[in-house]
């Protein structure tokens, strides 16, 4: 089954660095986030990825060309013609198609210029931005057994503003503001979806969020899996530092591939 990840939007600009290279190639970790997303994919055994490019897509495709020289030594012979050895070549098992989406399509869009890649199979897809420990296994196992167009994983924001721990002798131990949105679920991304969905978007224009799921959910096509566990985007230059931390304290709960 192959993987489809959004990585071709303008996005969310968050440091200098990501007016330079797309956000999904900003590193936490010494690795692009993009990666750690495939990192995962690859430990439950997806091994087959799409990746639906646009702002500076060249500069996606350059680095998976170039992937082993990040993850082998090298030898540079200058004194013959520029010979190159590679020495214990470590990568994954990764086949990576990468599709230059255009630089203003939206999701919805996207994913239908890559339908030819898909065929007429079941796919996942999710976003290249956000991380997340979820079990991909159990996903793919709920959605199969369901029979609808179309899975999402949903989270629950954590409280973050206005919240009180209160004592029962009416003691404030802890104290943070509350979010308009907290407590709701959102879509997560980490989806499977049934090759139907394509006739869901029209074109280039299409939300992926808008029209089509707004319109199979009206179907009784559209079905959550909850995930209760770790889940975090990267659109400020704060959630990045909160990843780089969580990794340096080797406490970063997707990098399932390290236990």
């Amino acid at each position: 089954m192959k993987v489809v990840l959004l990585a071709g939007g303008l996005g969310t600009r968050i440091s200098e660095e990501s007016e330079f290279r797309p956000k999904p190639m900003l590193e936490i970790g010494g690795m692009p986030i993009i990666w750690h997303i495939m990192k995962e994919y690859s430990y439950y055994g997806f091994n087959e990825f799409v990746i639906c490019a646009g702002y500076k897509q060249h500069i996606i495709k350059e680095w998976f060309r170039d992937y082993f020289i990040y993850t082998s030594d090298i030898t540079f012979d200058l004194t013959d013609e520029y010979k190159m050895t590679v020495h214990d070549k470590h990568s994954e098992p990764w086949k990576v198609t990468v599709v230059d989406t255009g630089l203003s399509t939206m999701t919805g869009g996207r994913i239908k210029r890559i339908q030819k890649y898909i065929g007429n199979e079941p796919f996942m897809m999710t976003y290249g931005d956000g991380v997340c420990d979820v079990n991909i296994s159990e996903l793919l196992k709920f959605h199969q057994s369901h029979g609808k167009i179309a899975t999402l994983t949903s989270v629950i924001l954590e409280q973050s503003k206005g919240v009180l721990d209160i004592k029962a002798d009416g003691s404030v131990r802890s104290f943070r503001e509350k979010m308009i949105t907290d407590g709701q679920p959102i879509n997560a991304g980490y989806m499977v979806l049934n090759p139907e969905i394509f006739d869901y978007i029209e074109g280039d224009e299409t939300s992926f969020e808008r029209e089509p799921l707004e319109a199979i959910a009206a179907k009784g096509e559209l079905m959550s899996y909850n995930h209760k566990g770790f889940w975090q985007c990267m659109d400020t230059k704060a959630q990045k530092d909160e990843l780089e931390r969580l990794i340096a304290k080797n406490r970063a709960p997707w990098m399932v591939w390290t236990r």
